[in-house]
């Protein structure tokens, strides 16, 4: 028996990229937050850590450490029109454990003021049995003195 592995990599890319696309949409203020948590849950394996950097200490959470206070912020009232997207995103895939790395950007209003904003993603991926999920995230945000690489979103 063969195995057509490029069809294989093509189905892989398609899923992660799924995961990463729901992954940005799940940040989205607005109704509907509980259920987009719910499934930004089931794309996290229950020990998945979490990392923001953004020129400050680095936070490290789990997936509930990290998910409550965003879905408290998301439907609280004081940050409106919210959303983040990837701006760009590369998929590298090796046996059961996958990377995607690329800028991405978000847009709102926080206390009526409006904002943007970008900067970099890594999203690390394992296969499990149910399929492929997110076992890390790591992000850091433009700021002065770091800005997105030209090649970049």
């Amino acid at each position: 028996m063969t195995t057509d592995l490029t069809a294989d990599e093509t189905t892989d890319h398609a899923a992660i990229q799924g995961m990463v696309d729901a992954f940005f949409g799940a940040f989205v203020s607005g109704p509907g937050c509980a259920e987009r948590m719910d499934l930004l849950r089931g794309l996290l394996l229950p020990r998945a850590v979490i990392v923001r950097t953004c020129g400050m200490e680095p936070a490290v959470m789990g997936v509930e450490e990290f998910i409550a206070p965003r879905e408290a912020l998301l439907t609280g009232g004081s940050l409106t029109d919210f959303r983040e997207w990837p701006a760009t995103g590369r998929v590298e895939v090796f046996g059961d454990i996958a990377h995607w790395f690329d800028s991405y950007a978000k847009a709102g209003t926080q206390e009526g003021e409006p904002f943007t904003g970008s900067g970099m993603k890594t999203i690390q991926l394992v296969r499990t049995a149910d399929g492929w999920r997110i076992s890390a995230a790591a992000w850091d945000d433009e700021r002065e003195g770091l800005t997105l690489p030209t090649d970049a979103g």
